[in-house]
């Protein structure tokens, strides 16, 4: 509880003292390309993958003669916008942001970088932690639009490439019975997460303390509890949204 309630007067001092909009402008672009645009490699080759995958294993346990081969792309299409592109992403994301924002700033409070913006009336947390949150909240709903496509079309390379149904019928499955509402669910679940990864890494590395070993530790909790809050949230979120 202690942690929580440290976490949320963090939060507040987001908003406390701001800077000018040019500065917060140009931090957020260097961000943007930081955070977002470095990602897109190892996203689109995970999600690639992950759909192709998702395929073949799909079509391979759906063998029942009762059962059209229509119905392996819809199942794709669905595990891919509901889950897989938002929050397998999202683990993927904390691994890698999560733990480059906590390590950074963790290096910064221990060589005493943060404390000189602190005496020079600046206040750090505004200025270090809040470019990286709206950057997160602006880029990684962008990295699940990527990754969804993306996997539906690993998906279609599998289907077509391996030979586990025509693909006629894979295009089939993702035009069935689709529910406009998935897309939004997935959005708002990839801006929940992007806000989690960012916050609680740069919370754990803010708070660092000691010297190159806590640095790694630190970056290491920001991944684990990162983790943890993405599959808690997407628990509530689907309660709340899916569950009626």
């Amino acid at each position: 509880m202690t942690n929580l309630g440290r976490y949320i007067l963090f939060i507040g001092k987001l908003f406390t003292n701001p800077e000018s909009f040019r500065t917060y402008f140009r931090l957020i672009i260097d961000e943007c390309i930081y955070i977002g645009i470095n990602s897109i490699v190892l996203v689109a080759i995970v999600s690639v993958f992950m759909g192709a995958v998702s395929t073949v294993q799909t079509a391979y346990n759906l063998v029942s003669p009762f059962i059209p081969d229509s119905i392996i792309g819809l199942v794709v299409r669905d595990l891919t916008i509901l889950e897989l592109a938002p929050t397998i992403t999202a683990i993927i994301f904390a691994g890698k942001v999560g733990s480059s924002i906590a390590g950074n700033l963790g290096t910064m409070r221990i060589t005493e970088q943060i404390d000189a913006l602190e005496v020079m009336g600046i206040n750090s947390v505004s200025y270090l932690v809040l470019p990286k949150i709206v950057a997160t909240l602006i880029m990684y709903p962008f990295l699940v639009i990527l990754a969804g496509a993306l996997a539906i079309g690993g998906g279609y390379l599998a289907a077509s490439l391996a030979g586990v149904l025509g693909t006629p019928d894979y295009l089939m499955g993702l035009k069935m019975n689709f529910n406009e509402f998935s897309v939004t669910f997935a959005l708002i679940k990839s801006i929940v997460f992007g806000f989690l990864v960012a916050s609680i890494a740069a919370y754990m590395g803010y708070y660092t303390k000691g010297g190159a070993l806590e640095v790694g530790q630190s970056s290491t909790r920001a991944v684990t509890v990162s983790c943890i809050a993405i599959l808690l949230s997407d628990f509530v979120l689907a309660q709340l949204l899916l569950v009626r």
